[in-house]
């Protein structure tokens, strides 16, 4: 079954490992295992840790840049898209589609002419946060709970409705989450959160959340971290991702599901290893009383629906 995956960190990694390739790597991700999970799509990320680098902005440009030589070195095989016109026509030549989003908004550095860089270079998702504060808000985390967007922030996120970008609140406080929800003249994504009724974790999202994304119509790609999964033994396995896909198929409806892996990102989880394993996902599904069209809406159609409906 088809796929869409809406994160990866794997660019990132690519960095950091200078002689691994986007062909064939002992990552997650790579295209022979996107090819063996049918992959339509796959979100890669750009992700930093600003208080790591001396420059967010600069490190951002340079996981882009290695980004960039895989894709070309693999044109055949997958290229850049950044709307629904853009995928579909991928598919038709045969070949995956490779989406771009930044997972820190403070590779930004504040700056909307930084924004319009990074668009113009086919950055279509901005993560607005990861676990810092920056210039557009909070981290989740008890200790920023309703802390919301800066004025920077709600500038940057009119200028990204305006620009057809896709919002991003998973790793935001929650009151930026209910700032997103407000003030966004689009859907948004949670890109990869799971359930917090079921996991309680700041990561995820509660069930007031998950309703207003779907409200918005946004979608939750649900992660296969086993940190956001379950307690226990058991809390990186099969059954807890399906469980979370359950919960949030009951609470927002099924058009608010979709996958956000996380692979390349944290800690694995102990039955899904890398992208390929997806397949092992599906018979789960199944047993659990997902039909065709449902599998489908939770894989790929959902996702695709917000992207039709908000990247330009």
């Amino acid at each position: 079954m088809k796929v869409i995956d809406l994160h990866c960190d794997t660019a990132m990694k690519l960095l950091q490992n200078p002689d691994a390739s986007l062909a064939k790597n002992e990552l997650a991700v790579d295209l022979e295992k996107l090819d063996a999970v049918d992959s339509l799509a796959q979100v890669f990320a750009l992700f930093v840790n600003k208080d790591l680098v001396d420059s967010p902005y600069a490190t951002g440009v340079a996981v882009l840049d290695r980004l960039e030589a895989e894709l070309q070195k693999n044109s055949a095989q997958i290229a850049w898209a950044g709307n629904i016109e853009g995928i579909l026509e991928n598919e038709r030549a045969g070949k995956k589609t490779a989406l771009i989003a930044i997972e820190e908004g403070g590779v930004l550095e504040g700056s909307l002419e930084n924004l319009h860089m990074f668009h113009k270079r086919g950055v279509r998702f901005i993560t607005l946060t990861w676990n810092h504060p920056n210039e557009i808000g909070f981290p989740h985390g008890e200790e920023h709970g309703m802390k919301g967007l800066t004025p920077f922030g709600f500038e940057l996120l009119e200028e990204m409705n305006r620009l057809g970008m896709l919002p991003d609140v998973s790793h935001l406080s929650e009151g930026g989450f209910w700032d997103v929800a407000k003030a966004s003249a689009t859907p948004f994504m949670a890109t990869h959160s799971n359930c917090r009724a079921l996991k309680d974790h700041t990561r995820n999202l509660t069930d007031e959340q998950i309703r207003a994304l779907a409200n918005k119509g946004g979608v939750m790609g649900i992660s296969v971290v086993k940190n956001f999964l379950k307690e226990g033994a058991d809390e990186g396995r099969i059954e807890a991702m399906v469980a979370h896909i359950k919960h949030a198929h009951k609470v927002g409806g099924l058009d608010v599901l979709a996958i956000g892996t996380d692979f390349d990102g944290t800690a694995l989880n102990s039955e899904l290893t890398s992208i390929a394993d997806l397949n092992k996902l599906e018979p789960q599904l199944r047993a659990a009383g997902y039909s065709d069209e449902e599998l489908e809406k939770i894989y790929w159609k959902n996702a695709l629906r917000v992207i039709g409906d908000v990247l330009r």
